[in-house]
């Protein structure tokens, strides 16, 4: 079953291949709630971030499942506008505060750049960044470290002075968005990806030959996008607030064959 498999990072960590995703999913009863199915279902791995704002509920969640703690594999985020040695353990700290973690399973950069001035130049504070999360790393309050939504050009400078290559790059990833040039990068430096929007945050399900080919293997739209992300190697992180969904996207123990993997390349 896919909620027993996991990739193994380049240190030796084990990340469960599919987690719950918790972007735009408010603090509170949603975000409890969410949490709470998914790990009822058999999720073990919840990826959140500080810039979603609903650290707390999510820990709460966990917290109240009753689940060990080392069963569980908890990923958040540095905001995508801190930048520097200081502010990232700041946040760390924040996260640490917010979830009522003891430590934190994967911490990443959330992007290269603020979210409001996509495209400009923060190298120098992605350095600095990056030295806070090898100290971070080094004390052992987080399993790994990694970056989310980095390109090759936003990479080349970590790597040219790292202590510790990133783990994961976090990406969107889904049919007919597949950012080949930075999953191909990345799997030459060994750094796992992980696919966020799988589902195209919904745009994609009503697409003909989807919806044909789900029909095909008598699946949901949804369980072959997520299929099909699992089958490029990637960790996969479907987000939902829907009980019925959230356990339904864990449906996904078919394999698609060849021939349409191929299909859905060319989309």
């Amino acid at each position: 079953m896919i909620l027993q498999e996991d990739f193994i990072i380049k240190n030796g960590v084990k990340i469960p291949k599919l987690g719950l995703g918790t972007w735009q999913i408010p603090n509170g009863e949603e975000a409890y709630n969410s949490v709470k199915w998914a790990l009822e279902a058999g999720y073990r791995h919840i990826d959140t971030a500080m810039a979603y704002g609903n650290e707390e509920s999510v820990g709460k969640a966990i917290k109240d499942s009753g689940i060990a703690r080392e069963e569980i594999f908890v990923t958040t985020k540095l905001p995508a506008e801190k930048k520097g040695h200081d502010i990232a353990h700041d946040c760390f700290k924040k996260s640490l505060e917010a979830l009522g973690l003891d430590y934190i399973d994967l911490y990443l950069i959330h992007a290269p750049w603020p979210w409001d001035q996509m495209g400009i130049d923060c190298t120098e504070g992605n350095i600095e960044s990056w030295k806070a999360f090898e100290e971070i790393y080094d004390s052992g309050k987080v399993k790994a470290i990694g970056i989310s939504n980095f390109e090759p050009k936003h990479i080349e400078p970590i790597l040219d002075m790292c202590k510790y290559v990133p783990m994961v790059n976090q990406i969107r990833f889904h049919i007919g968005d597949r950012q080949e040039e930075v999953v191909d990068y990345c799997n030459k430096k060994d750094i796992l990806i992980t696919a966020y929007s799988p589902l195209a945050t919904g745009r994609i399900l009503a697409n003909k030959e989807i919806v044909d080919m789900a029909a095909k293997y008598k699946v949901t739209e949804a369980q072959l996008c997520i299929r099909y992300c699992l089958q490029k190697d990637m960790v996969v992180i479907p987000k939902s607030t829907k009980k019925e969904r959230i356990i339904s996207n864990t449906k996904v123990d078919f394999v698609i064959d060849d021939e349409d993997m191929r299909v859905l390349d060319m989309m």
